[in-house]
């Protein structure tokens, strides 16, 4: 394998506020549950082509972000493992699940480095660049458990121009809805194309009921894998985990430009 010299204008280290490790990337929070990821999913960095730091936020599962109504209990170890990956030397972090949108404020003001914690952020950009004519829409895993607060936490106005689709309530995914639901980790696993199929059908009818849709934003960190398939059948923009993780890194390490002129 080669390796490029190193960047020229690295000409001393110095030491960061709390940071153990440097060179790192980006710092991703886990939820604690055990269930596999194709490439390009939150939990599996192997797609992606910058470093990733996981740490696991302890005692929060599906039932505490989701499904529990008072989210107090989730805000103390969510905090500490953003505190974890910044000591670290990530230089942004993110969660794994778009519902983590809920501690955007409270996260981001406990750290000293940027916080992404939903591909939710996006919205207000995908409204931005889609028009005043156009809705975003938005698919996730739950949508009955989408709250208000959900959305202005990460910026999105609750005017009703963000229509919602739920990969659980629609019935088009049970591939998917089983992979996270079986009651024994062991057993819980998927066939990339029955995914993809069922994930295309569920975006496809979601556009279809909208024909004023100018983009669409994917919450699930499991639906990243699937957003190129998404994106030829529906063909608009969509934004997902994978195009707010690009911007992340890109944001906190920006890239040199080689050209000519």
């Amino acid at each position: 394998m080669w390796y490029g010299s190193r960047d020229p204008g690295l000409s001393e280290i110095r030491s960061r506020k709390q940071h153990r490790a440097y060179g790192m990337g980006l710092g991703i929070m886990l939820i604690d549950d055990v269930y596999p990821g194709f490439p390009g999913d939150m939990r599996n960095p192997s797609a992606y082509p910058f470093p990733i730091q996981y740490d696991i936020v302890r005692g929060v599962g599906f039932d505490e972000l989701i499904f529990e109504s008072d989210k107090s209990s989730c805000v103390e170890p969510i905090i500490a493992s953003a505190r974890r990956l910044e000591d670290l030397g990530c230089r942004a972090i993110a969660a794994e699940c778009g519902y983590f949108a809920y501690f955007q404020r409270e996260v981001a003001d406990a750290v000293d480095v940027p916080v992404f914690m939903s591909s939710l952020l996006q919205a207000p950009l995908a409204r931005a660049v889609a028009g005043a004519h156009r809705t975003v829409g938005l698919m996730v895993a739950f949508r009955d458990h989408l709250t208000d607060d959900h959305l202005k936490a990460v910026g999105i106005e609750t005017d009703g121009r963000h229509p919602v689709t739920g990969i659980y309530e629609s019935g088009h995914c049970p591939t998917l809805v089983r992979l996270y639901n079986d009651p024994d980790p062991a057993a819980r696993h998927a066939e990339y194309e029955v995914v993809e199929a069922e994930l295309v059908t569920l975006a496809e009818e979601f556009a279809r009921q909208h024909p004023d849709m100018g983009a669409m934003v994917l919450e699930c960190g499991a639906v990243q894998p699937f957003a190129r398939a998404i994106q030829r059948r529906i063909d608009m923009p969509v934004f997902s985990w994978g195009t707010l993780l690009d911007y992340a890194y890109s944001v906190v390490v920006h890239r040199d430009y080689f050209g000519h002129v």
